[in-house]
């Protein structure tokens, strides 16, 4: 199933809304110099990172944001777009976590959300767990990063 959102706002978005097999797509969001740059330096101070001149004789061939920086990126489009404003109440994780290609300065970048499981909680009927697979696609279709978020939700009150 491939849709382009959800049947209900976020602020009324809530465990029963989330549906096995969705797929949502979000953004672009344009990678900025400047940030990959300023965040590199307080959070992540690598070279390949901070330093456009040493970055372009490194392995990638020139500046490259920091893997925490994508995922940074990526939680703003999954937080203003698909986790809900109303029903969201924790993440116990996040597992499989893979930086696949290089993100560079100009990149736009989109993420895509699938819905990979949806389970009941057995002590608590009050709400559920979503499982849902995160992909970050840069213009050229290419998936840059993923990982399996896990988010506790809560129901819909009758």
């Amino acid at each position: 199933m491939n849709v382009s959102g959800f049947s209900v706002p976020i602020d009324d978005r809530y465990f029963e809304d989330y549906r096995e097999g969705s797929v949502f797509t979000f953004g672009p969001i344009e990678v900025e110099e400047s940030e990959v740059i300023s965040f590199a330096e307080r959070f992540d101070p690598q070279t390949i990172h901070t330093d456009p001149a040493k970055a372009a004789a490194g392995p990638f061939g020139g500046l490259i944001a920091s893997g925490w920086h994508t995922a940074s990126l990526m939680m703003r489009l999954f937080v203003d777009n698909y986790l809900s404003a109303v029903a969201s109440l924790a993440s116990p994780g996040v597992d499989e976590l893979r930086w696949l290609r290089p993100v560079r300065p100009g990149d736009q970048l989109r993420l895509r959300v699938s819905v990979l499981e949806t389970k009941p909680s057995r002590s608590k009927p009050d709400r559920g767990m979503v499982v849902s697979l995160l992909e970050a696609l840069n213009q050229s279709g290419e998936v840059v990063f993923s990982l399996k978020a896990m988010n506790l939700l809560a129901k819909r009150r009758a």
